[in-house]
């Protein structure tokens, strides 16, 4: 399994960790199923070209079908190292694990739809493409795709904090329960972000809701300088930490 060869990467995990079970949870596995169909649902409709023409606009519609997948990869290593960190697999754990699942399924066809629509003129020629919108239709698009990114950060936001909760049961460290509030905050930014796109989205005219899109240029600077800040304290209150995964 993908996460049985990915954990042994994660040396860093610490002697209290003996006491868990570092076999592939049934969750994990369940998770792993799901997402598996997930990126299927992204290349179920490609059919095997019947031309040259054909070939080429499906090789041109691979970059659309990249860009998905790795969103796809992101979400799915997000909720791998949180199972890597804290192993649990209680009721409320379950829970928010199959809401994140049932939206990540519910997520393939809008997220696909989106990066094909961007890049159709590329890929099948100018007003040539079968994705069919009017502008009119844009700012929906952009909060539907808006609000899914906000539901699917937003489970991942609880899930740490639940973690947090229960850091006495789970015998994290100092510099552990700080790396997990760290993580909390990260998720917060994403969701943020994302609102603001949502929120420009619904109050832009039409012509101009595509803009929404550019505030997700945000999110890579707003990580980096959170957590340029955020180890420079780490480094000051646990100088003998490891350190964070």
């Amino acid at each position: 399994m993908i996460r049985k060869l990915l954990s042994g990467e994660h040396s860093g995990r610490h002697q209290r960790d003996d006491k868990k079970n570092y076999e592939i949870q049934r969750i994990e596995t369940f998770s792993d199923g799901v997402f598996a169909f997930a990126v299927t649902l992204l290349i179920v409709s490609l059919e095997v070209p019947k031309s040259f023409e054909e070939l080429s606009i499906t090789m041109r519609g691979f970059f659309a079908f990249g860009l998905s997948f790795l969103i796809l990869i992101m979400i799915w290593n997000e909720q791998h190292r949180f199972f890597r960190r804290f192993g649990m697999d209680d009721l409320v754990t379950t829970y928010l694990n199959f809401a994140l699942l049932f939206i990540v399924l519910f997520y393939v066809y809008p997220l696909k739809f989106l990066f094909t629509m961007i890049f159709s003129d590329s890929i099948y020629g100018t007003n040539k493409g079968p994705i069919e919108v009017t502008q009119h239709q844009v700012p929906e698009l952009m909060m539907i795709y808006a609000i899914g990114f906000m539901a699917i950060y937003t489970l991942f936001f609880l899930m740490y904090w639940h973690a947090y909760r229960k850091s006495q049961v789970l015998e994290l460290t100092d510099y552990e329960k700080f790396d997990c509030r760290s993580t909390m905050f990260k998720e917060l930014i994403m969701v943020i972000i994302a609102g603001c796109s949502l929120i420009t989205a619904y109050l832009l005219n039409y012509e101009y809701a595509g803009l929404a899109g550019w505030i997700y240029m945000l999110l890579a600077p707003a990580i980096t300088i959170y957590f340029s800040r955020r180890n420079k304290i780490r480094k000051k209150l646990f100088p003998l930490a490891p350190r964070s995964q």
